[in-house]
């Protein structure tokens, strides 16, 4: 099997992606730092027709209203850093820096016993697709990192 520039750049866009998704996490959480979250907890809510009194409308409204203001900051904090690695590896990558494969098979790695035990532990169909999404991107990486030389 040989790689093409093409499946690593697809790796890139799906490193990019993430790297967006979380980007817009980071703004999120920074524009809701300051509020009053038990308010706007309340808002939600109340804008999805639910009784703010009923149980499980209450332990969300809770919950959120404990988080504090530095947790919501080191949050936010931690979403950009995120971004920043998802964009540098994304770049990498649709470089062809050598690198940046490693991580990218190493990072997807990381997260495989994670997924399969998300998947085990509640199985949906979004579970089994970002834990297959994630394998073959560690085969892929693999096989670009060590390509089998054609058998004479």
């Amino acid at each position: 099997m040989i790689p093409s520039d093409k499946g690593i750049r697809a790796i890139a866009m799906l490193e990019a992606s993430k790297g967006v998704l979380a980007l817009l996490v980071a703004i999120g959480l920074h524009a809701y730092a300051g509020a009053n979250l038990s308010v706007l907890a309340t808002q939600w809510v109340t804008h999805l027709h639910l009784n703010p009194a009923s149980h499980y409308p209450s332990i969300f409204i809770a919950a959120i209203g404990s988080v504090s203001q530095s947790s919501l900051t080191l949050l936010a904090l931690g979403a950009a850093a995120y971004t920043l690695v998802r964009f540098i590896e994304a770049y990498g990558l649709w470089h062809n820096m050598r690198w940046t494969q490693w991580f990218a098979l190493f990072s997807g790695a990381i997260y495989l016993p994670f997924e399969l035990y998300e998947m085990m532990s509640h199985f949906s169909l979004l579970s089994v697709i970002v834990l297959l999404i994630n394998l073959v991107v560690v085969i892929y990486m693999y096989f670009v990192l060590f390509p089998r030389k054609a058998a004479i």
